[in-house]
């Protein structure tokens, strides 16, 4: 059993794949958009099926009507992913259906990690929905003033992460995407956690952390790119940082190629940010220096198999979609994150994702 996602479906629904079938189980109010928007074979409606066995059972749910549809088609055991609800998986094991967990979603799901052209395409448009909030966030800055305290204001009033999150989304929403899991805008010494969404006001000479990972509506596809500014003139260790991580991120693109282990890849902006006298490490609490790792895949889902950390051992195969986003984070210099897509190839990579790297806003 496997939860096979509808694009912009409400909630994800129980499926299954039997003999060369994918049948799934769903509400009424998506029986009809499943059959037309899905590549499920059979679509069975849930609500109805729940509703016959409360004839019998009136506590009758979810896993009662798995268990059922199951006898249906003669089967006594499904093997399910890895991150599969722990409460169903009991109800229905109490039920008398068997589930064995798989030891990896990547063994359950091969067909995910190597996108289609169709599924690329989406992955381009998703990109390109956030290269339209970058530019929407360099013509703020550019329109912006410092105040004698160095604050910044843009129409009038301060200018805050909050404001560049609004337009950010009108942007991306004007170019076919939807940043339904959110977004990253987050200056000064907020941008050292990585995954600060960012608040309050923007101050000239800031480094600014963008991250944008839109889905693409029409086809239920991630982008995902970071960009890193600064409204005035870098401090020296600034500038260093950032033409740090961008010649990191040069020479893992340079690098990937199928066959390449995610654990190697990553091994290379380690090694060279190490080179450079950055540290990483708990300084006061707080990680520092190169933490996170170097990328990750997407699709579907905004993070998804492979990883290029340390994590990862597995070889990298031509097809697959990755993130390359090395980056740098201290106190009192700020937080640097430069992010693109690739689709993995036999000899190399290619970009699928596409915009300026200027980053300091005069």
């Amino acid at each position: 059993m496997f939860p096979w996602l509808l694009t912009q479906a409400a909630d994800a629904f129980p499926a299954f794949s039997f003999r060369g079938k994918k049948i799934g189980l769903l509400p009424l109010l998506e029986v009809a958009r499943a059959k037309a928007e899905s590549d499920l074979d059979v679509v069975h409606d849930l609500s109805a099926m729940i509703l016959e066995l409360r004839k019998t059972n009136a506590q009758a749910g979810l896993a009662d009507a798995i268990v059922y549809a199951a006898l249906q088609y003669g089967i006594k055991q499904f093997r399910v992913p890895e991150d599969f609800p722990v409460g169903l998986f009991l109800r229905l094991q109490e039920l008398g259906l068997q589930c064995i967990a798989a030891q990896s979603s990547d063994a359950l799901f091969p067909r995910r990690w190597i996108k289609s052209q169709k599924e690329i395409a989406g992955i381009i448009a998703g990109n390109r929905a956030a290269s339209a909030g970058f530019t929407r966030v360099e013509r703020i800055l550019a329109e912006s003033k410092p105040s004698a305290s160095g604050k910044l204001f843009w129409g009038g009033a301060v200018l805050t992460s909050e404001v560049l999150h609004t337009e950010i989304q009108m942007a991306v929403t004007s170019a076919g995407g939807l940043c339904d899991a959110g977004l990253i805008c987050a200056a000064g010494d907020q941008a050292v956690d990585c995954h600060q969404a960012g608040t309050g006001p923007i101050y000239q000479n800031q480094l600014i952390v963008v991250d944008i990972f839109p889905r693409h509506r029409a086809s239920g596809n991630y982008g995902d790119m970071t960009r890193t500014y600064l409204k005035g003139r870098a401090r020296p260790k600034q500038r260093k940082m950032v033409e740090a991580v961008l010649e990191a991120q040069r020479r893992v693109i340079h690098a990937l190629k199928a066959g390449k282990t995610g654990a190697e890849i990553h091994r290379i902006p380690v090694k060279y940010f190490k080179s450079l006298g950055y540290r990483t490490g708990e300084v006061k609490g707080q990680y520092v220096g190169f933490f996170h790792g170097t990328g990750h895949g997407l699709g579907y889902d905004i993070h998804e198999s492979p990883s290029l950390s340390s994590r990862y051992p597995h070889p990298l195969q031509a097809g697959q979609c990755v993130t390359v986003e090395p980056g740098l984070y201290y106190p009192g210099i700020g937080g640097c994150r430069i992010e693109d897509c690739v689709l993995i190839t036999r000899t190399g990579c290619r970009l699928l994702s596409s915009h300026s790297y200027q980053w300091e806003i005069p």
